[in-house]
């Protein structure tokens, strides 16, 4: 079926894109004119064809030219007078279209772009995010020595455009705080700042960089990421809401990050890690990408409509990580903006639609694998059951003849039917494998040795005795098991149409021929250089957590109906640098990353645009309210696992212990129990576990951690592309009240103490520091000390109460402590701890 060749990329012809070029026209397709029919037109009058109204078509250029029903022609290219779509939008009687009834009327703007567009030949041209990148030349720019890489020609350039400058690079301390929450999601050390604003080098902020990014808590931080869009979480949701153990697939994502594992590579192991030759343990756990989907096992519910409701769930989550497209839209029926066919969607159903996981309340099947604490004990004990083994099968003279005088001495009867039957050939006549087989028993029986096999038998028994951790794997279903792929007509698994073969949409690169249609295929075919989107949509995702915005505002939709992008030169070249260089492709199409991740964003994070300061004045805030021109640095909230663990880290509390089960910290008991499981509050952990990065947080689906609920973290039954980002009084309660924001205030208070030296204005300013990184002004000292005084008189009034402040509930008062000057600090910790700039990135 013919589908939509739509939106043109900006300032683009087809020959780009190896079509016959357009005229060059000053209405264009894909900045003007789509927009409007995509929001007014296309739902009844685009590709899905049982919704369409009157057999019209408007989305494709062949039909839309044609008679309609009636007759007339819809476009008339150069005639907007014959053109039966202008007459309908200027109309003011009942055929007016869009129809009254639905949407408001064009606005006259709208209306004379359309008949602008007509006049000018009314050409269609492919959606630019369908069209492969291509590599664009650096912009030429009037300011000179301001751009530190590529990235700043592109920023620099728009801004000259649009009659701005860039800001200037903000201080220090600044950019030492900046570059650490971004990179690591925490803030630097005191020393690390130190060091870095005292280097004199003109390299500093690189070697600082790159000292981040060895760090483990950068794999740490971007793991969040991958997580939500991975829609992890250890229970598999719906009323019962069991737990689920797949902790190991976090631990995976978080090794490889700090691995710098190519983005390639990490999308083949996830999407099809199995497949590959003789796969490793952690490219099996990798598969467990795709086993984050829900599973309903509330007694009475249907195995296999929820095992097909997962296969969606595998085909929309796919499709929106690495290509940003909204195809679960057809599921029931042809997308009613892009195109994609409802067949096209069980196309890639097909593919996804071959394993063995049949949603099962044990989540199988399950890859068995040690705890992190007995991994090195089962390596231990495999080399030595392995060298037990090379000793009990050793080439021996005497064994050799102690196994002669076995053999003529064993009693038949005694023996096994195929030993008796080897045993009574004469040497001469055994077989190779009979020979074999013989002194296999032997030695399984030789009294000379026993106390090998006595080892063999404890070390065996040992490993046997390991704990286990079953993590859920992607698993092919054997062949003469497969699964036959039929259209579900309106979404509805019982309801089926005609069978379809695995395949990918047609709109889209082909897939590479004479390849088996499987999952890793498909993995092959989404990190293919030729791939329109894969690059874009990630360099994309990268650019939006360090900006807040993406160069492309509509991350989840990369269609018809998606913005465009803002910077779309600057997204094609960072796409291309991105991928690995291409042989097919020409010099200055192919890239230079080979997928590189840490290389993507250390470019972007020594970049002058990345370095601007973050004040903003009148002229530019009216002109680039939004920062859309990233002529500004960002300022925006932190993520809830960072406002979380920015606040442990300042106090000292928070553990760098790395990987391992979730762990559960403090949150109020409320009673609730699942529908018809268990209780849904639990128990702190003990220890230090407790005050682990929010990353390891136990997440339960039907029962989020409230905290960081409240800083809009999802609950990880879907995918997330781009969290909400929400300002609301309840985080200002957390961050008040919450227990842990409290026993983080307390610690801070206990730190300031110990390590802030002797006056009270040095014990303010280590305090100030350890949460902001800068020193603080003349004023803001002032404050905090005045602060504490009042404080303390205060509470030198009230001993039990000033005892609760300092104790409740982290512990007694250490010695050496006063209970009054702790609780004063407490207070100056939590005004600290709640500052603005304590969890807005600037």
């Amino acid at each position: 079926m013919l589908f939509v060749l739509a939106a043109a990329w900006v300032g683009r012809s087809l020959s780009q894109a190896g079509k016959t070029p357009a005229r060059a026209t000053s209405v264009q397709y894909g900045r003007d004119i789509l927009p409007i029919l995509s929001a007014n037109c296309f739902v009844c009058h685009g590709p899905d064809e049982k919704g369409r109204k009157a057999g019209l078509r408007l989305d494709v250029r062949e039909v839309a030219t044609k008679p309609a029903r009636s007759g007339l022609r819809p476009i008339v290219p150069g005639d907007p007078k014959a053109s039966e779509l202008i007459a309908r939008v200027f109309s003011m009687d009942s055929d007016r279209m869009p129809p009254a009834k639905s949407h408001p009327p064009l606005k006259e703007a709208e209306k004379q772009l359309l008949k602008r567009w007509v006049e000018e030949g009314a050409e269609y041209q492919q959606h630019w995010a369908y069209v492969a990148p291509r590599r664009p030349p650096l912009p030429v720019t009037k300011m000179k020595g301001w751009a530190r890489n590529p990235i700043d020609h592109f920023i620099l350039a728009r801004l000259e455009k649009e009659g701005l400058k860039p800001s200037a690079e903000a201080d220090r301390y600044t950019l030492a705080r900046r570059v650490a929450i971004d990179l690591t999601g925490l803030p630097p050390t005191l020393d690390a700042v130190d060091r870095f604003v005292g280097d004199p080098s003109p390299d500093a902020y690189e070697k600082y960089v790159d000292r981040l990014f060895d760090s483990p808590a950068y794999g740490e931080r971007w793991a969040q990421v991958w997580l939500d869009l991975a829609r992890y979480a250890d229970s598999n949701g719906f009323a019962t809401d069991n737990l689920r153990t797949i902790w190991r697939y976090r631990d995976w994502v978080i090794q490889a990050i700090n691995q710098n594992m190519p983005f390639d590579q990490f999308t083949i192991e996830q999407i099809a890690g199995d497949l590959l030759p003789t796969p490793t343990t952690d490219q099996l756990i990798a598969t467990a990408f795709h086993r984050n989907t829900l599973t309903n096992d509330e007694g009475g519910t249907d195995d296999e409509e929820w095992r097909v409701a997962a296969v969606v769930d595998r085909v929309n989550t796919t499709l929106q990580v690495w290509m940003g497209v909204t195809i679960g839209c057809a599921q029931c029926h042809n997308h009613k903006y892009d195109a994609f066919s409802q067949e096209e969607y069980f196309r890639v159903f097909a593919i996804l639609n071959q394993t063995e996981d049949s949603d099962k309340p044990d989540n199988r099947p399950t890859l068995p694998t040690p705890t992190p604490e007995d991994e090195q004990k089962k390596v231990d004990l495999q080399g030595k059951v392995s060298a037990l083994e090379k000793e009990l099968y050793r080439t021996d003279i005497k064994l050799l003849e102690a196994q002669k005088m076995w053999e003529q001495n064993v009693k038949l009867d005694k023996l096994p039917a195929n030993i008796k039957t080897i045993v009574a050939l004469p040497p001469s006549k055994r077989s190779e494998a009979q020979s074999a087989e013989l002194t296999k028993y032997f030695r399984s029986v030789a009294p000379e040795l026993k106390d090998t096999r006595e080892k063999i038998v404890a070390a065996q028994k040992q490993l046997a005795g390991l704990k286990m951790t079953a993590t859920p794997i992607m698993r092919e279903l054997p062949e003469g098991k497969k699964r036959v792929t039929k259209i579900h007509i309106r979404g509805n698994f019982l309801d089926q149409g005609k069978v379809v073969s695995p395949g990918v949409p047609a709109v889209l690169h082909a897939f590479p021929p004479g390849k088996t249609p499987d999952r890793l295929a498909l993995a092959k075919w989404l990190i293919d250089n030729k791939n329109p989107l894969t690059a874009r949509v990630a360099v994309n995702r990268y650019w939006e957590h360090l900006f807040g915005m993406g160069l492309m505002e509509t991350p989840d939709d990369w269609g018809v109906r998606g913005k465009l992008p803002n910077h779309p030169e600057l997204l094609d070249w960072l796409a291309t640098e991105f991928m690995a260089p291409h042989p097919t492709l020409s010099p200055e199409g192919r890239g230079q990353g080979k997928w590189d991740v840490k290389k993507l964003l250390r470019l972007i994070v020594t970049s002058a645009t990345y370095r601007q300061s973050s004040k903003v004045t009148p002229e530019v805030l009216e002109k680039d309210p939004d920062n859309r021109l990233f002529g500004r640095g960002a300022r925006f909230r932190s993520s809830a696992e960072a406002v979380r663990d920015q606040t442990l880290f300042a106090s000292g509390l928070l553990s760098p212990k790395l990987y391992g089960a979730p762990v559960r910290p403090p949150r109020p008991k409320l009673g609730l129990t699942a529908a018809f499981g268990g209780t849904m509050d639990w128990d702190a952990s003990p220890g230090d576990d407790k005050y682990r990065r929010a990353l390891y947080t136990f997440v339960r689906r039907s029962s989020p951690y409230p905290s960081m609920a409240t800083f809009d973290a999802p609950d990880r039954n879907v995918c997330t592309v781009k969290r909400p980002r929400t300002n609301t009084p309840l985080q200002a309660l957390v961050t008040l009240n919450d227990p842990v924001f409290v026993e983080a205030a307390q610690a801070l208070a206990r730190r300031i103490v110990k390590e802030g030296g002797a006056s009270l204005e040095s014990k303010a300013r280590h305090g100030f520091r350890l949460c902001l990184t800068r020193p603080p002004s003349d004023k803001e000292l002032g404050r905090l000390v005045d602060l504490f005084q009042k404080a303390r008189e205060e509470y030198v009034r009230k001993p039990k109460e000033s005892l609760e402040m300092a104790t409740q509930p982290l512990g007694p008062v250490p010695p050496g402590m006063d209970a009054v000057d702790l609780a004063a600090w407490t207070v100056v910790g939590n005004v600290l701890l709640n500052l603005d700039e304590m969890f807005a990135k600037r």
